[in-house]
């Protein structure tokens, strides 16, 4: 029986993946390792959406060479993203990598993996318009026991052009909603508490007459015991229909990541996003008017082809007026093969790309210790999920808004609900105490 070890790099949907690819090699007898030191074959599953998650990933391989300098049945391959992006391509550029494999090729592996062992080399990158996964129940690698992932949909078709994710995951398609009904079920009778529904776009699922909305309500009914979240949404398609939906159901979490990208719609319509900057702010007002108390995160890119002063400070004041809880900030990072890299050039010196990220950060972290300055008094019904990284003496958990709070242990215990009062607060923490 060889021994396999996944590492993971890159978004939820990684992660998700993993724990399919650890299903598909589970069931054809192959073991999981805890750690590298144990493994005959150790898979990379990697993120393509930026040059600098690309080059962590060629830094592990070239790691791990030495490791297999020491260790002559070690293999290494390369799934996900990066593979299907690259495809042989990174085979050639390292040596030591044994097979690539695509994120639609997942139930190849075990043959792929066969093929090494008689000392071929291999590749498997074909997209597929139908491969959901929805029959195989994955492996939940690194989880708590409390939250869980569940993958809904795979595939963009929106084609932003800075993205890579179209070429790389495919055509959007759903899963039957009966199968993540039932993956959602058999989660909480296991101790779940909160699943994570997950799609490039969840906004666009639909199989047969179930929308997202409806998808919501049935995963919602398993129980109210447990919480629902989703990532990620498109601004374009977040209708009124799913935020009553939200707003209907307690245990649909109050927040939302809805990426924005840019405050100006010329950068906007340059990004192919479909919306502009005025249709993104009304889906803001109607977020506050269906759910006061929902948190709000965001995307945000710095720099883009052509980005001018003025588009800047059009995205900062943007922030000042939707006052995100959070952001995942970036600079631009041209990816081949996208509309930007073929057509558009990417004429904004990396020093002032460096500048402007640096002064939305700043804006950000300044709003979002405002925002959770106002959070002191109030009190959270709060999912308890394990230890501070400060100390053993305090848990830590999230509240509805995904906001996470840190609180003294005393008698709670990971995987329950306790209410906690706000007492302080850091840019990216709530400090509370229990109450119940």
């Amino acid at each position: 029986m060889e021994r396999v070890y996944i590492e993971t790099y890159g978004c939820q949907m990684n992660f998700a993946d993993s724990e399919v690819v650890g299903a598909i090699l589970r069931d054809a007898g192959h073991s999981l390792a805890g750690c590298v030191e144990e493994a005959d074959f150790v898979l990379i599953n990697t993120c393509a959406i930026r040059d600098n998650a690309e080059q962590r990933v060629r830094h592990r391989v070239r790691e791990l060479r030495a490791r297999q300098g020491r260790n002559k049945r070690l293999r290494i391959g390369i799934l996900g993203c990066m593979a299907e992006r690259l495809q042989s391509r990174l085979m050639t550029e390292e040596d030591n990598v044994s097979f690539v494999c695509g994120p639609d090729a997942y139930r190849r592996l075990p043959q792929l993996m066969a093929q090494v062992r008689e000392g071929q080399r291999g590749s498997e990158v074909e997209l597929s318009t139908t491969e959901t996964y929805a029959d195989i129940e994955p492996v939940r690698l690194a989880s708590n026991g409390i939250s869980a992932y569940i993958s809904i949909m795979r595939g963009c078709q929106n084609y932003c052009s800075y993205c890579v994710v179209p070429y790389t995951r495919g055509r959007e398609r759903s899963r039957d909603p009966q199968t993540i009904v039932a993956e959602a079920k058999g989660l909480f009778d296991n101790g779940y508490r909160e699943v994570t529904l997950l799609g490039q776009n969840v906004n666009s699922y639909r199989y047969d007459a179930v929308g997202f909305p409806e998808l919501m309500a049935m995963v919602a009914e398993v129980s109210p015991l447990m919480r629902v979240r989703f990532a990620t949404s498109h601004p374009k398609d977040l209708s009124d229909e799913l935020l009553e939906v939200m707003a209907r159901y307690p245990n649909i979490c109050r927040c939302i990541h809805l990426p924005v990208q840019s405050g100006s719609n010329r950068m906007l319509k340059l990004m192919n996003r479909k919306y502009t900057v005025e249709w993104y702010l009304d889906r803001m007002a109607s977020i506050r008017r269906h759910m006061p108390d929902c948190s709000i995160t965001t995307d945000v890119i710095a720099g883009f082809c052509g980005e001018t002063l003025e588009d800047h400070e059009a995205t900062l004041e943007l922030f000042r007026k939707v006052r995100y809880d959070y952001a995942y900030m970036f600079k631009y990072s041209q990816r081949e093969g996208t509309y930007a890299a073929k057509h558009m050039p990417d004429d904004i010196d990396e020093a002032e790309k460096t500048r402007r990220l640096n002064e939305i950060i700043a804006l950000q972290g300044q709003i979002a210790l405002e925002n959770n300055r106002t959070e002191v008094g109030r009190e959270y019904e709060v999912l308890v999920e394990g230890e501070s990284h400060r100390s053993k003496e305090q848990l830590f958990g999230r509240n509805s808004q995904n906001k996470v709070l840190v609180f003294d242990r005393k008698d709670a215990v990971p995987g329950t609900y306790r209410k906690v009062k706000v007492t302080d607060c850091t840019a990216a923490t709530l400090i509370g105490e229990l109450i119940d």
